[in-house]
């Protein structure tokens, strides 16, 4: 698919782009994170082509605006309140489905020396271990039909390290290793496992990490994107969370049925340094 043309400057965001063409129509899908950013795109955009999708969160508020949104979309949302610390009642709700959307997150920005260790076993459940008992308990489902989708949402912080982000740049380096490993196994039933690795995403989270960052470098909020979440990349704006979800979909489609076991990174340039 060829994106239109935009003039000299002008970002090309997943809105100004024509969107995929995927019909999901009698897939099931799990999404994490649901209810805000880019567990939200995903999950809109995932029902959108038809999917019927178990949007989990934490978030009750959150889960309910969602699912009013998602009114009027060629597939289904259907809320999931679930705390993702609670790994049984995680791998349980995974049991059927198609398509696993890893991409619940949280994060914290300290030096390693002040990094409160809950804090830490926290984001390592959350990230870690709550997407190894989701897959676990999709897989059964994917391999009895010879198909299945695994899209973990990892970051550009899954192939490059960042100070202050100890627990965070952990979490994903350990979700990349998982992703493969899941790919190795999976391949021979027609299940896929793949990171999707996007820079800086116009979320929630990366706002919060803006008066983190200005504390932990001691610089004004207003400099902090440019100087240092921006830095390394060479599209210096923040990705949307929309062109996540579209990777998210793209990776569902046939087109994409021979990439597995890789990441596709969304980060500007910033690896190719």
């Amino acid at each position: 698919m060829t994106a239109p043309t935009t003039p000299p400057g002008t970002p090309a965001t997943a809105a100004a782009a024509s969107p995929l063409s995927v019909d999901l129509g009698g897939r099931t899908a799990l999404v994490t994170g649901a209810a805000g950013g880019i567990g939200r795109a995903c999950t809109l955009r995932l029902a959108a082509a038809g999917a019927k999708v178990r949007a989990v969160d934490r978030d009750a508020e959150g889960l309910a605006a969602l699912a009013e949104h998602s009114e009027g979309l060629a597939g289904a949302v259907e809320p999931y309140l679930l705390d993702l610390t609670d790994l049984d009642a995680a791998e349980a709700a995974a049991a059927g489905t198609d398509i696993l959307v890893n991409n619940a997150g949280l994060q914290l920005v300290r030096p390693i020396e002040d990094f409160p260790p809950d804090v830490f076993h926290t984001v390592l459940t959350v990230m870690l271990e709550a997407p190894f008992r989701l897959i676990r308990g999709a897989l059964p489902h994917m391999y009895a039909q010879g198909w299945g989708r695994v899209v973990n949402i990892s970051s550009v912080h899954g192939l490059r390290a960042s100070a202050y982000k100890s627990a965070y740049v952990a979490a994903k380096h350990g979700l990349e290793g998982l992703s493969k490993t899941a790919a190795l196994e999976g391949a021979p039933h027609g299940v896929t496992s793949v990171c999707v690795n996007p820079g800086y995403v116009r979320t929630p989270l990366v706002e919060k990490q803006i008066a983190d960052q200005a504390a932990a470098h001691d610089l004004p909020e207003d400099r902090v994107l440019a100087e240092v979440l921006l830095k390394d990349s060479a599209i210096k704006r923040l990705v949307e969370p929309e062109e996540v979800a579209e990777a998210a979909l793209y990776l569902c489609s046939p087109q994409a049925s021979f990439i597995t076991g890789t990441s596709l990174t969304l980060d500007g340039g910033w690896t190719a340094h």
